[in-house]
């Protein structure tokens, strides 16, 4: 099993460098960490007294792990759900805050588990997840992803300026796509067929 230290690697890996885009609601981001995240943490890297775009670009990535550990697995608690879940949803946290708990809550309650869909995790949402885990924790953290995946679905089905995210130019899965299938068994991806069945409304 992975480290904490390892997953946040991988999740600023997957992330990338420093970009800006319009369309996306983190405005200025590197590494997974947007402008707004280290306005909060205070994080006035150049030390002018401003946090801006030039403080973002010198974010390290040592620094984004650092805040990914502390901020998105420690703070949220996420150590309190099976190993199995914790890369996924670690990497959700890190891309949609506490909607990443929500997800895992809507399926709990799909599963006839009696909990509060808060985005918070605690000791109801621990025992559940846990509960739900046996025998197969494997079949959760699919189960899970897909929900994931779904939800990047829905966002692209309302926001056309999303889209980009969840299709590339050229048609085929996104990066949203994608990231989520990378917690999901090959069993559960979608086929090429599939993906362009699913999009199709958006032409």
């Amino acid at each position: 099993m992975q480290t904490v230290q390892e997953i946040a690697t991988d999740i600023v890996s997957r992330e990338g460098g420093f970009v800006d885009d319009p369309d996306d609601p983190g405005a200025a981001t590197k590494y997974g960490v947007t402008i707004h995240t280290m306005r909060r943490l205070g994080l006035d890297l150049t030390g002018d007294g401003f946090i801006t775009r030039q403080d973002v670009k010198r974010l390290s990535k040592t620094q984004a792990v650092d805040i990914f550990v502390s901020h998105y697995f420690k703070g949220p608690r996420l150590s309190m759900l099976p190993e199995v879940l914790q890369p996924s949803v670690f990497d959700m946290y890190v891309n949609a805050g506490a909607q990443a708990v929500k997800i895992l809550q809507y399926l709990l309650r799909k599963m006839d588990f009696k909990i509060t869909v808060d985005g918070v995790v605690g000791p109801q949402t621990a025992k559940a997840s846990k509960t739900a885990a046996l025998p197969d924790p494997i079949a959760l953290r699919d189960a899970y992803g897909v929900a994931r995946r779904n939800y990047y679905f829905r966002i692209a089905d309302g926001r056309v300026a999303s889209r980009k995210y969840a299709r590339t130019q050229t048609g085929h899965k996104g990066g949203w796509i994608r990231r989520a299938e990378e917690f999901v068994s090959p069993g559960y991806h979608l086929s090429d067929a599939e993906f362009q069945q699913r999009v199709a409304g958006w032409d």
